[in-house]
């Protein structure tokens, strides 16, 4: 059940509720036994398939009248709304009086019919849901409670959850006893011509997604979010706040100022985004961090992502903030550069049948780009969309609707933050065609669709991507309500289920056709003038690997250079990668229909004895097989893992280290864990594997460190007496068992700032680096930030394996792949790596543990 306490996040709730065309709303109130009540919360439910809670919207209004005047505002007096109350004219007091249209009470409902049709002892709301409904243990317990002292109990909000979820189930019963035709059966076009009122921007896009999702969502509410595979739920509403939260603290915090000061040529993009992650990390996003796995531990993982996108949102402002600095002073650039928030905007249509139709919106953010002079409408998305065209839809009616309001062209773009950053801009003149020649006739449509009722032909068309309807959040309404023949009796729409926050389980496409590729692409160099043979090709998760023998007298640099017109020739997002081969050229072309290695899939717990060798698993590769490597050999027994923000790095460490876990029992194996973002292995926090609890600080790092010297430096004192050189040897014949220990460090960058942490670092990193291995100990080191100052020449002479994940830089790539390799800055992101063993360079795709609970790690122990 979402609680909202805070003013602007309330604000933005109310904004998203008033676009919807039926609530079921219900208040608690404070002092209610006295002469003067305060409204305390007010409940509200968009999907009367919720039984559950979870989906009501708590609002904390206490003492705050701006709030309630905004809901009475926006919601209550909209004639579009339908507002359900059960005891509505005690609601009303408190909620705009005789002011609030399209009222429902179900208090009145029940009383107009027989008490031999209704069967019920009273009237009263938990009556009717107990006995009309089949609800048990209806608590009216927290009723009489104090509504007005805070914090709320768990059990008073659970109660204010479910009054509403106890209101949608009795309207639609008492419905169903007034009439003898279906609760929600849409009006009839004879009734309907004012039906649309006003449309908002999201039902728009929905609609060019899936016209029965719109249908759905308009009549009886619910989620119209098509997630991909592998996309984190119940983080939308959190991204936006926070950064929201982000552009306000930027423009009051002199710090960001100050950070923009120095000479423009001074000025370096990556390193002020650093700064600004670290500020914002400290001042808002850390107590967020803090306050929300307080309470509920559950919500760590999602916040993990909820990071990893503000991260690539910061890198992008600072990005935007360097080129304006050019153009005005430090003390001008941020206000100057951000210049509103969640703005609202609306405008009437001309239909093609001479209607009018209101649409209205509220886009996330409004920036000024000074290199070329346009203002910006900016969308952000914690998904990658299937379908492109929806959002061009989307952003193209916020920019022609500012553009209707302030008089000027528009340009838009959409930040899709997650699973990895991609931006997608579209100028003013895009933008214009677009609503000129889609947005009346879909309006159109859109109204045709509201008055479609079961018993007519032609219903809504499904979505004209089949992939949509394996993702769809209502898949099970919409079988069962566009499913049903014109013969049958209309029945409702089941429950709708109660979604998961981790991410969803891959929806398996069939592979992409390999030859058909091939093929396009020699006709493609063909044009370039290039002669090329097809010899085969190879599919991965990720991409497809394309052999290509280069005719005689073709030299193979021709190609390497085309990867640029490659991308455009053949349309697709990422550049593909070009590298000569033994025998032939691999091009890898980018899949549209990206899989998941999800880890369940290769790997099961086993049980090992302390003298097997240990194995990490690194990724797939092209013929599917799981690559691991064995920790006792020497090119591999240490690694540096580099990979930008959104490259799959954290997912990488937590599949890595859960494949230890589940072949190595707790007393033969121990982890060390370094974590100062906190967010990496949450669910690792009480596990038995931990060597000591995960180290969050530079001095517990340092800490930690000597002590990993000191233990290697005992188990050779205890080699020597034994005769023996390393530890497979030892645990073989000692009396008691010698753990492996494995130290995972995440996001070392975070450590270097300071000169004396930086030396005390690098020299415990040399000793171990150089002489660990056979003790058993192994250090895996992990940054973001892979630049020369941080990566030293000490750090990657004493780690011999590496892993590369997409890297910010092709400077960043050579560092951790070596020599002049810079492929790894055109990876794909998200667990797309090169894995470097020796001499071998391998591209493998990590794998995606989900869950590492279902494994029995990170849940605590019984007591």
């Amino acid at each position: 059940m979402p609680y909202w306490t805070e003013a602007h996040s309330i604000q933005k709730i109310i904004a998203d509720l008033a676009t919807c065309s039926i609530l079921w709303v219900d208040t608690e109130v404070a002092d209610w036994w006295t002469a003067h009540p305060r409204l305390s919360l007010i409940q509200v439910l968009t999907d009367p398939g919720d039984r559950s809670g979870a989906q009501t919207h708590i609002l904390d209004v206490l003492d705050q009248p701006d709030l309630t005047q905004q809901f009475i505002d926006q919601i209550m007096v909209n004639p579009a709304i339908k507002k359900v109350f059960h005891n509505a004219s005690y609601d009303l007091k408190f909620l705009g009086q005789t002011r609030a249209q399209n009222i429902t009470c179900t208090l009145k409902l029940a009383r107009s019919l027989s008490k031999s049709l209704l069967k019920t002892s009273n009237c009263k709301l938990k009556t009717l849901a107990q006995e009309l409904c089949g609800f048990t243990e209806v608590d009216s317990e927290p009723q009489t409670s104090d509504w007005g002292y805070r914090p709320l109990s768990h059990e008073q909000l659970r109660y204010a959850s479910l009054d509403p979820v106890y209101l949608a189930q009795v309207h639609q019963k008492l419905l169903s006893l007034l009439k003898p035709v279906p609760p929600f059966t849409p009006v009839s076009p004879a009734s309907s011509s004012n039906a649309l009122p006003s449309l908002s921007v999201t039902k728009i896009r929905v609609a060019f997604e899936c016209a029965r999702l719109f249908y759905l969502a308009h009549h009886f509410g619910g989620i119209t979010l098509f997630r991909p595979p592998g996309s984190i739920l119940g983080i939308g509403n959190a991204f936006h706040d926070l950064a929201d939260r982000l552009v306000q603290v930027v423009l009051q915090d002199d710090r960001f100022q100050a950070l923009l000061s120095p000479p423009t040529e001074a000025l370096n993009a990556g390193e002020i985004g650093s700064q600004m992650r670290d500020l914002f990390y400290s001042l808002v996003f850390f107590p967020h961090l803090q306050a929300t796995v307080k309470a509920d531990p559950s919500k760590a993982a999602a916040l993990q992502h909820l990071w990893q996108g503000l991260t690539s949102l910061i890198q992008r402002w600072a990005e935007l903030l360097v080129s304006n600095r050019r153009y005005c002073t430090a003390e001008d650039v941020l206000r100057k550069t951000f210049l509103a928030q969640e703005l609202t905007v609306q405008h009437s249509f001309q239909l093609p049948n001479g209607q009018q139709q209101l649409v209205k919106g509220k886009f996330d953010s409004l920036i000024y780009d000074f290199s070329c002079h346009r203002l910006y409408v900016v969308e952000y998305k914690t998904y990658q969309s299937l379908d492109p065209s929806a959002q061009l839809a989307q952003v193209a009616l916020y920019s022609y609707m500012l553009r209707e309001k302030v008089g000027v062209p528009i340009h838009s773009a959409v930040y899709s933050v997650l699973p990895d950053w991609n931006e997608l801009s579209f100028t003013w003149d895009e933008l214009e065609k677009t609503v000129h020649q889609l947005i009346p006739h879909k309006l159109q449509q859109m109204q045709q669709w509201v008055n479609w009722q079961q018993d007519q032909a032609d219903p809504p068309p499904p979505a004209a991507q089949s992939a949509f309807c394996e993702i769809c959040p209502q898949q099970s309404k919409c079988q069962a309500f566009f499913s049903v023949s014109q013969s049958e009796p209309t029945i409702a729409p089941p429950p709708e289920p109660i979604l998961p926050l981790h991410p969803l389980p891959a929806v398996r496409s069939p592979a992409p056709d390999a030859e058909e590729l091939g093929q396009n692409l020699v006709a493609t160099l063909q044009s370039f003038g290039i002669g090329v043979t097809y010899q085969g090709a190879a599919i991965g998760p990720a991409f497809v690997r394309v052999k290509l023998k280069p005719n005689p007298g073709v030299k193979v640099n021709s190609i390497l250079k085309l990867s640029n017109d490659l991308r455009v020739q053949l349309g697709i997002i990422h550049a593909p990668l070009i590298a000569p081969q033994s025998g032939y050229v691999s091009v890898d072309l980018p899949r549209s229909d990206r899989q998941t290695a999800a880890f369940e899939e290769y790997l099961q717990p086993i049980s090992l004895s302390p003298t097997d060798p240990a194995h990490i698993a690194i990724g797939v590769n092209l013929e599917g097989k799981l690559i691991e490597v064995d920790l006792s050999d020497p090119n591999t027994c240490h690694f540096l893992v580099g990979g930008t923000t959104g490259s799959g790095k954290s997912e990488f460490l937590r599949s890595l280290l859960l494949s230890l876990l589940i072949r190595h029992s707790p007393q033969h194996l121990k982890v060390a864990l370094v974590d100062p973002k906190r967010v990496t292995f949450p669910e690792f926090e009480k596990m038995p594997w931990l060597y000591q609890p995960i180290v969050k600080d530079a001095e517990g790092a340092i800490t930690l460190m000597d002590s990993l010297v000191a233990e290697m430096e005992s188990r050779y004192q205890k080699f020597e007496v034994s005769h023996c050189n390393n530890l497979g040897t030892y645990n073989q014949t000692a009396p008691k068992i010698l753990p492996r220990i494995v130290c995972i460090f995440d996001e070392y960058a975070d450590f270097m700032a300071e000169k004396e942490i930086k030396s005390a670092l690098e020299l415990n990193i040399k000793r171990l680096g150089a002489m660990s291995r056979a003790a058993g100990i192994h250090l895996i080191i992990a940054t973001q930030r892979p630049e020369a100052t941080i990566v030293t020449p000490i750090i990657r002479s004493n780690l011999p394996g590496r892993i590369a994940l997409r890297t910010a830089s092709e400077a960043d790539s050579m560092i951790i792949l070596g020599g002049k390799q810079t492929e790894a800055a055109y990876l794909l992101g998200k667990g797309d790596l090169f894995l470097l063993a020796g001499s071998n360079l391998l591209r493998l795709q990590s794998l995606f543990a989900s869950n590492p609970h279902q494994y029995g790690i990170g849940k605590p122990s019984p007591t």
